[in-house]
């Protein structure tokens, strides 16, 4: 699906033939589709963006953040043009979410692109492709936004549109002393479960008063002693604002389009539809809609794709296609929408219509009733985050059914220059999408056995593509046939074939000839069988879908010489006509009688046999419900053997505890380590803190000096948690550890933060550091640096991500922590070294020698079996008790960094690595003759192919490394070439040649068909004669890949051809294929000695990990609750984050 996401889009004609003589039809890339009736332009999602989409649709449907972000113009925020001048002062997020805002607006597309906006957020293609939290992306967005608008008059636009104030109030019921603390928000969080609307979900958690008594009792400062009292909340929002917008849509095609369909011949004369226009609506169409779109005949004109007009205009209806989907629409939302039309005449309230509901999912824009809505959300499924607005806010009239409204001049005339655009490239495409392709299969060239058709030479010869117009008849087809086949006698019958497992099967007879192409539904791409209707080669060939050939598995008993059966199974590939009697496959197997099994089990690889009684064998192999693929075991009737398999199942039970368990982390002496104590979520953490205290029997001094940290399942102590909080405000669960360790917690003002030295970082061993939130980066490095021991300045600061790797630098030194929205439990890591300037990529580069034949590179086989850290090399070796990997064996040696622009070419970084002293040891004539690969995992990655391709353009990031391997001659790749490495097998072993770098050109698809022609031609064999596998190294297992094609859909669709970049073969470039010569040797196997050996040390390292795990549950079973677990090792996270430059 994301195959070629991230590769420049390139329109081609391959120059290769296919057939005789006959050139591939290449479809051209189709222009961005039009508008849905809703007129509502949808965002396209880039792998991962969906919560991006949502927001940004959000913040576009609300036009007091869109129209203040227009008002900005140049001359505050520069220019788009200007932004990769180096003394240029260019916001760019601002700028491209104005362009975002103006294309959603006025560009007639039906999915605007986020692409551009992404890229000024500094995100690299892996961030594209992962999803994160909407809360959290429209903080890091908004903060984005007001650092991108420091001096200008938008500086204030997110508070003033967004902030509000919470105050939260402790009435001490003793003294009446009154502890206030004021927060300011830009987004609240409410609890909704079990509530009847929004407002009781407000009142629930920030009016109604919550009680401390009992054992819930609140420590008053004055009164120094536990009391009871009573705590509020008071928010006072300044706006809000509405996520799911009324949008106010007024579209004259909605309406002329509904005024047509109740007629009953949906025709009419244009005087009369201006007519009932204003009848329906209350308004004239000069009033109301010709300075905007012209005159009513002209508008029709114009939308010549909806509305059809007589020869001499004077009528005018609804084209046939656009009639049926308007009218299936509209039915759905007829009454509504007449209802919006109708139910309120303009005069009364300067409103034409009431507001619509729409589903807005990435592309598409649908209409939505509210009791959809309703219904969509009563369920397990609900909206997470929502933005309100005042009901009070009311738009001035002429920004009325105006999408042009406050559109900045600059964006207007971009916008109307990329919708001509737009109309001339559908129109050349409208031209174009009108021919499609056939295949020819001609019968002369053919021959029928084992159940199907086969080419007689190669399916090369017996096929013909055609190009063709689907507006023409099936006679006009049959005619040019005739032309083209000069050589062709007696009658011509066309029909429908596809191809199955077993061959090519005819299916359906065409006839009519006075019908069109597209009225019997050929689809393009649709095999055509050309023959006389009866025979092929003197043999009657069966026809329709009732007779669809079978290709079946089936395992019978060996028969030795005496006619015994013996215990060995033969598994032998059977056809069967679909509509044949199960029991045929005695006879074709010459079997007397038996018992017949039919494996049921729909997962590959799992067994699970069914016995047919003997009164089923009269049914055909369709009524049993087989199908191509699958099995059927014969038995002798007296055999007793069952192949029946049991499973079970584990059962496990969740007990609730309302405790929470203390550790004396104080390095005090006590008569108990640990104690439990009783907590609800409403229980504050000052009284756990002293009740432990008090359980522990430790100093009561330490109830001034002392905190409490969470113990994470690693057993890390994490942030410390403020007295003031609740479990519930905490975030902490019933039953969690807590240690009680020395120190007071930071302040509000103040930040906890974890620190280390160094990228490899191990779980548990960081240092720690409280600061002010408003302290520089650069101090903070100080005095991290101060309390690590180290002096220097050639140091720099990273985030720590979830999965423990050095994630994003702290570019901004002057900037404060709390600018940066770093928060206390951040783990921050010191790195050697300076940061490269911004706009500059600091990239290592590593020297790659795949095995292989022998370069005339001067190489260093002395130095390949090192260790990175002795010689510079990374070796893909086995890790102990795990199975080596011998088919991906990988050598890298390190050659150095190298310090580059991010608007240099690939060109440019392969120069600029030959100069470092490490690679003065090869003999490369220029840079043409290196290949770059992103390292992945410690091996080769992603290709880079394009020698003149901008590094920005790869979205290579801060961290990528790059692989250079040598070529003996010149490499120019193009977008669609794929770099496979082949390995011919070897006759009679288990072993391969050495591997060969082959280029497939994937303009003609990326289809099996067509791989295994480059194949063939590659290695001149023919294509019939070989068979090809793709190899799994990680499993130690080739996967084939067929000759026919495996997927075909219904009729009324078109045929979708198998796409290698799916699944299961997930092919890229680097992938190795294994060839067999089936001249030299036929079977089906493709493993290899070691592939064995691979497999056989795979099952044993699985086994030994399940062994372990056993005896850990074994073990932990015997453990008291608060002893400390081995920890689990993290699943990989990744953080979210926006680069803003800097404006102060």
């Amino acid at each position: 699906m994301f195959g070629d996401l991230f590769e420049e889009d390139y329109s081609s004609v391959s120059n290769d033939h296919y057939g005789k003589g006959k050139k591939l039809k290449t479809k051209a890339l189709e222009p961005p589709a039009p508008r849905e009736f809703t007129n509502l332009s949808g965002i396209r999602n880039q792998g991962g963006t969906c919560y991006l989409n949502s927001l940004l649709q959000t913040l576009h449907f609300t036009p007091e953040f869109r129209e203040a972000l227009f008002s900005l113009g140049p001359e505050e925020l520069g220019s788009l043009e200007d932004k990769d001048k180096p003394d240029a002062k260019v916001r760019i997020i601002p700028l491209q979410l104005q362009r975002l805002f103006a294309q959603l607006l006025l560009l007639d597309q039906e999915a605007a692109s986020t692409t551009d906006l992404t890229d000024s957020f500094g995100w690299t293609s892996d961030e594209e492709m992962r999803q994160h939290d909407v809360q959290e992306l429209n903080r890091i967005l908004f903060s984005a936004l007001e650092t991108s608008l420091v001096g200008t008059s938008g500086h204030d636009l997110i508070n003033r549109l967004y902030h509000g104030t919470i105050v939260n109030q402790i009435v001490c019921k003793e003294c009446k002393n009154v502890s206030e603390k004021q927060e300011d928000f830009l987004d609240l969080t409410v609890a909704v479960r079990n509530v009847s609307g929004l407002e009781d979900a407000l009142w629930n958690m920030y009016v109604e008063e919550e009680v401390f008594d009992y054992d819930n009792l609140y420590h008053c400062g004055t009164c120094d002693r536990l009391v009871k009292a009573a705590k509020e909340d008071k928010s006072n929002p300044d706006v809000n604002l509405e996520d799911l917008q009324n949008e106010e849509i007024d579209d004259p095609l909605m309406i002329l389009k509904a005024v047509l369909l109740q007629e009953e011949s949906n025709l009419i004369p244009v005087d009369q539809l201006g007519q009932k226009l204003l009848k329906k609506i209350g308004i004239s169409w000069n009033k109301k809609y010709r300075k905007q779109y012209g005159p009513l005949r002209k508008f029709l004109q114009l939308h010549s794709q909806i509305f059809l007009l007589s020869s001499d205009e004077s009528t005018v209806s609804l084209l046939k296609d656009c009639s049926l989907q308007a009218e299936s629409d509209t039915r759905r939302n007829d009454q509504q929408l007449l209802k919006t039309l109708t139910s309120e005449p303009p005069a009364l309230n300067d409103r034409p219509s009431c507001p619509h509901w729409f589903d807005v999912n990435d592309s598409q824009v649908q209409p939505i009733k509210e009791e959809d809505i309703e219904q969509q959300f009563q369920g397990k499924e609900s909206a997470y985050m929502l933005f309100y607005r005042k009901s009070q806010l009311q738009r001035p009239p002429e920004a009325r059914a105006n999408p042009r409204y406050r559109v900045p001049c600059h964006l207007l005339n971009e916008m109307d220059a990329a919708n001509i655009e737009l109309q001339i490239k559908r129109a050349e495409c409208d031209s174009t999408n009108n021919n499609f392709e056939l295949h020819l299969h001609l019968g002369p060239y053919y021959h029928f056995f084992n159940g199907a058709l086969h080419p007689v030479v190669s399916q090369t010869e017996s096929m013909w593509d055609l190009t063709f117009d689907k507006r023409k008849t099936l006679g006009d087809l049959r005619q040019s046939i005739f032309q083209l086949l000069e050589f062709w006698e007696g009658d011509m019958v066309l029909s429908v074939a596809k191809f199955v497992p077993a061959g090519l099967h005819v299916y359906q007879t065409l006839d009519g000839d006075h019908l069109t192409l597209c009225e019997i539904e050929i689809a393009d791409g649709e095999d055509i069988f050309v023959w006389n209707g009866v025979e092929v080669g003197g043999i009657q060939i069966p026809a329709g879908s009732d007779c669809e050939p079978l290709l079946l598995n089936v395992l019978h008993p060996a028969t030795s010489s005496e006619e015994e059966q013996c215990q060995q199974l033969i598994d032998s590939p059977y056809v069967f006509p679909s509509n044949a009697e199960i029991g045929s496959v005695f006879t074709a197997c010459a079997i007397p009688d038996g018992v017949i099994l039919v494996n049921s089990a729909e997962s590959v690889g799992e067994e699970s046999w069914t016995t047919i009684p003997k009164e089923d064998l009269k049914k055909t192999f369709r009524e049993q419900g087989l199908r191509n693929g699958s099995s059927i075991l014969i038995q002798d009737s007296n055999d007793g053997n069952s192949l029946l398999t049991k499973r079970g199942k584990w059962i496990t039970s969740v007990n609730e505890v309302d405790w929470l368990q203390v550790k004396n982390l104080c390095q005090l002496d006590s008569e108990e380590e640990q104690v439990k104590i009783s907590a609800t979520l409403n229980t504050v953490v000052f009284d756990i803190r002293i009740k432990a205290i008090k359980e522990l029997k430790l100093m009561k001094e330490l109830a001034e000096d002392s905190c409490l940290r969470p113990i994470d399942r690693d057993g890390k102590l994490l942030c410390p948690v403020p007295d003031n909080y609740t479990l519930k405000e905490a975030e902490l669960k019933m039953g969690s550890s807590l240690g009680l360790c020395p120190g007071k917690a930071p302040t509000s003002s103040q930040l906890f933060l974890f620190f280390a030295v160094g990228s490899d970082v191990q779980p548990g061993t960081e240092m720690e550091i409280i600061v002010e939130e408003t302290i520089s980066v650069r101090d903070c490095l100080k005095v991290m640096l101060e309390k690590s021991g180290l002096s220097g300045d050639a140091w720099h600061l990273r985030k720590m991500d979830w999965c423990y790797e050095a994630g994003e630098a702290l570019w901004e030194e002057d900037a404060a922590l709390k600018e940066l929205m770093l928060s206390s439990g951040d783990t921050l890591l010191l790195i050697e070294g300076k940061l490269p300037p911004l706009g500059f990529l600091k990239v290592p580069i590593w020297w790659y020698q795949p095995r292989g034949p022998l370069h005339h590179w001067k190489s260093h086989q002395d130095q390949t079996n090192c260790t990175f850290s002795q010689g510079g090399v990374w070796r893909a070796n086995s890790i102990q008790d795990a199975p080596s990997d011998a088919h991906a064996e990988v050598s890298l040696r390190y050659l150095g960094d190298v310090e580059i622009s991010e608007d240099a070419t690939l060109g440019e970084l392969k120069s600029q690595a030959m100069t470092l002293p490490s690679f003065s040891e090869f003999s490369i004539p220029s840079p043409a003759f290196l290949r770059a690969w992103t390292v992945e995992s410690r091996r080769p990655g992603r290709l880079l192919r394009v020698h003149y391709q901008r590094l920005r353009e790869y979205k290579l990031g801060q961290r990528t490394e790059i692989c250079l391997e040598p070529l003996q001659k010149e490499e120019n790749l193009g977008p669609q070439h794929v770099l496979l490495r082949t390995q011919m097998r070897l006759p009679g072993k288990r072993a391969y040649a050495l591997p060969v770098d082959l280029v497939w050109d994937t303009a003609r698809g990326w289809t099996a068909g067509s791989l295994r022609h480059r194949v063939a031609d590659f290695y001149s064999l023919p294509v019939e004669k070989i068979e090809i596998a793709k190899y799994l190294p990680e499993k130690f297992e080739w996967l084939p890949v067929p000759s026919w094609n495996q997927q075909i859909t219904k009729r009324k669709k078109k045929k979708k051809q198998d796409n290698l970049q799916g699944a299961p073969y997930h092919l890229k470039d680097g992938d190795t294929i294994g060839i067999k010569n089936l001249l030299v040797e036929d079977d089906d196997d493709f493993s290899t000695v070691r592939d064995d050996i691979g497999r056989e040390k795979q099952k044993a390292f699985a086994l030994g990990r399940k062994k372990r795990q056993e005896a850990l549950r074994v073990r932990s079973s015997d453990v008291p609750s608060g002893a400390e677990m081995p920890p689990r090792p993290r699943g990989p996270e990744a953080s979210l984050s926006i680069h803003v430059g800097s404006f102060r």
